[in-house]
């Protein structure tokens, strides 16, 4: 199913006064696409963070198709488990556009024979032509380079999809080319979507919005 669950939800940074995440229940299901809002500083991040198994809630839980994260082999279920993009692409310079998205596959023991045309398909499938995926990041536009950062993302075959900011570094036009990709793989392909975002117009797109406040998360748009 590829649900996470989080059951009372708290972090609080090592001498910190006050919890940067309270008390969050909620859950996030496959075929939804999420979007959690709020203001710099409200806890965001780190609720993202811990969605993906980078820090682990200092009070309650959160399961993964039941299963506590905190019990799980934290470097298998970021590697499996949860896909993640960012604002900044990170995608490797040195690699070729196609080699970006064989990369995580051979990580995970896919021979690169079998790896080459799976990541074709992925990238087609963002939208990238044969003609782009030989050429080095450096060589593509900020919305194209969004489009094999979700490409690589997928390539694991994780179906919980965590985005940080995924337009932040985009125009209008790309953004909306990224939100029509984010809502087809929620959509069609049945993935769990939740990004996190300052941008009223790309939450407006999502299904279910949250909002952050000090830490504290509420539900605006059921």
């Amino acid at each position: 199913m590829s649900t996470l669950t989080l059951t009372n939800v708290s972090y609080t940074y090592r001498g910190a006064k006050k919890p940067a995440v309270s008390n969050v229940n909620c859950t996030f299901e496959p075929g939804r696409l999420y979007a959690i809002i709020g203001p710099s500083g409200s806890g965001k991040s780190t609720l993202l963070s811990m969605m993906a198994g980078l820090d682990l809630p200092t009070e309650g839980t959160i399961a993964f198709d039941g299963q506590n994260i905190a019990e799980m082999d934290l470097d298998r279920y970021r590697r499996e488990c949860i896909a993640m993009i960012f604002q900044m692409f990170h995608l490797f310079p040195l690699l070729t556009v196609l080699e970006n998205v064989c990369y995580p596959m051979e990580l995970c023991g896919v021979k690169p024979a079998d790896a080459r045309p799976h990541a074709e398909r992925l990238l087609k499938s963002v939208g990238i032509t044969e003609e782009q995926m030989k050429r080095f990041p450096s060589r593509l536009s900020g919305g194209e380079q969004q489009r094999v950062a979700i490409a690589r993302s997928l390539a694991t075959g994780a179906k919980i999809f965590l985005g940080d900011e995924p337009t932040g570094n985009l125009d209008v036009a790309n953004t909306n080319n990224i939100m029509e990709i984010l809502k087809a793989l929620a959509h069609q392909e049945d993935y769990c979507v939740v990004i996190v975002t300052h941008d009223l117009d790309v939450a407006e797109a999502a299904d279910v919005v949250y909002r952050m406040k000090d830490g504290v998360l509420t539900l605006q748009k059921p």
